[in-house]
């Protein structure tokens, strides 16, 4: 079975998009992050859950949507990234760690993913090019870029 988890900042607001880049953009665009968890686990999906909630999250600041659908809507782009197959992931490896130190969770973790994404709100043409280039690295990341509804 395969669930999905994003956890995003509560008390942060949207900030200037210009700050993820090398060379600011006209326009007005804002941006908030979230970290995705995509595992795929057998067994109880109740234990799965709290072992998210209770190693993932920060309950009082961060919140935690559940499933497919994205965090946030009403935005012009998302860039969604993460580590190459392969590559050196100190998260996930940390995550692995943990799980596998502790006994009886009733669930087995057969596969955890680790995505970052990058909302993007305002009015501005589909800058995606340029968030790409600006942030992700072609030697280590893999990335897609989700348009919002217009």
């Amino acid at each position: 079975m395969r669930k999905t988890f994003e956890i995003s900042d509560r008390f942060i607001e949207a900030g200037d998009a210009n700050e993820l880049l090398y060379e600011p953009l006209g326009g007005d665009l804002t941006f908030r992050r979230t970290r995705r968890y995509e595992i795929d686990f057998e067994g109880e999906e109740n234990n799965l859950v709290s072992f998210v909630e209770k190693t993932l999250r920060d309950p009082i600041s961060q919140d935690l949507k559940k499933g497919e659908d994205s965090a946030f809507t009403a935005f012009a782009f998302v860039l969604e990234y993460g580590m190459k197959p392969g590559a050196l992931d100190l998260e996930k490896e940390a995550i692995l760690s943990y799980y596998r130190g502790i006994e009886n969770l009733g669930f087995e973790l057969k596969e955890l993913n680790i995505r970052q994404r990058i909302y993007l709100f305002g009015n501005s043409g589909d800058e995606s090019d340029r968030f790409i280039r600006d942030i992700c690295n072609y030697a280590i990341h893999n990335w897609s870029v989700i348009l919002g509804e217009k």
